[in-house]
């Protein structure tokens, strides 16, 4: 039986981005699994990292920050495209893990036992999981998700995959991309290479507001309405506002300091972790405000992160300069 890389679930060590010692030791699926993908290869992941400048708010939420496919190709070769699904998925995941290549695919997180809980058997939700072996007389299935590399078998198989419909349901045939990767990862100099110029160009590319200024001008309302929400949806509120920015610049913080050690990046790190800190606050700051229905302390919690953005990009104007 085929797999795509050689990595053993029942031995397998999370990459230092998803240290428990993090503000943030997950960040969201896709760009959790690049990371431990990655890492997999003997690539490091730090490279891909520069895309967090372009991260904006989007009016009722945080940009869910991906890394952007042709960054992949040029830090490392990996070309990643949409694979069309017509037939049982797990077919086509097979012959795709059997010519070398990594299937992306959205799944049911209900059937995901490393989302144990949160989600597993006890919420439907999507997620994106990257596949690298795929039994289907033992039904078992190891995969990439969030900050590790785990396995699935049984029932739980069946439910991912579909198997456990009624004869007459019409499938839901999900998103798929899948990775074709080089025969050889470019050594760790071009990595360092690429990154500084896409680190440019993603500056480039940055919001032209404040995009904390925003959030914190309307935050305050939201909180209100989530007050009148049922709990559970306060999980679902700040995994899409405060725990995205949050995340995304403590990556940030970790993509500067591997691309210069030199102290060059100093401040702007300084600056990325404080804006990942003030979300981390912010976070328990709202569930006491939602549970006590008092939210006055919230209309100034953002203010220090707000700044920190301001100081981070007038920063890295002069480093880039």
């Amino acid at each position: 039986m085929k797999t795509v890389l050689k990595v053993d679930p029942t031995h397998y060590t999370p990459h230092p981005l998803h240290s428990m010692e993090r503000m943030w030791p997950e960040t969201n699926c896709y760009v959790d699994l690049w990371i431990e993908v990655l890492a997999s290869m003997g690539a490091s992941p730090e490279a891909m990292l520069g895309f967090t400048l372009t991260q904006d708010f989007e009016g009722d939420q945080f940009t869910f920050f991906k890394v952007p496919l042709e960054d992949l190709e040029a830090l490392y070769g990996i070309r990643v495209t949409e694979l069309a699904i017509f037939d049982d998925v797990d077919g086509h995941v097979v012959e795709q893990i059997s010519r070398g290549r990594l299937c992306l695919v959205e799944m049911d997180s209900f059937y995901l036992p490393d989302t144990q809980g949160v989600g597993y058997r006890a919420e439907h939700g999507k997620t994106t999981v990257g596949i690298n072996r795929l039994d289907l007389a033992g039904r078992s299935m190891d995969y990439f998700h969030n900050g590790g590399f785990f396995t699935v078998s049984g029932d739980d198989f069946d439910g991912v995959f579909q198997h456990n419909l009624p004869s007459n349901a019409l499938p839901f045939l999900p998103y798929t991309e899948f990775a074709k990767f080089p025969a050889t990862i470019p050594d760790e100099n071009h990595q360092r290479q690429v990154a500084q110029r896409l680190l440019a160009q993603h500056f480039a590319r940055r919001p032209a507001d404040n995009p904390l200024k925003a959030f914190a001008s309307v935050f305050p309302q939201h909180v209100e309405g989530l007050a009148e929400r049922d709990f559970g949806f306060f999980h679902k509120y700040a995994f899409n506002t405060l725990r995205q920015f949050g995340a995304n610049f403590e990556l940030l913080a970790s993509h500067l300091g591997w691309l210069h050690g030199d102290g060059r990046f100093e401040q702007a790190i300084a600056d990325a972790l404080k804006i990942s800190e003030v979300a981390k606050s912010a976070q328990f700051q709202l569930a006491r405000a939602v549970t006590r229905k008092k939210f006055e302390p919230l209309k100034t919690s953002l203010d220090p992160a707000v700044e920190a953005w301001d100081r981070l990009m007038t920063g890295l104007q002069s480093n880039m300069g």
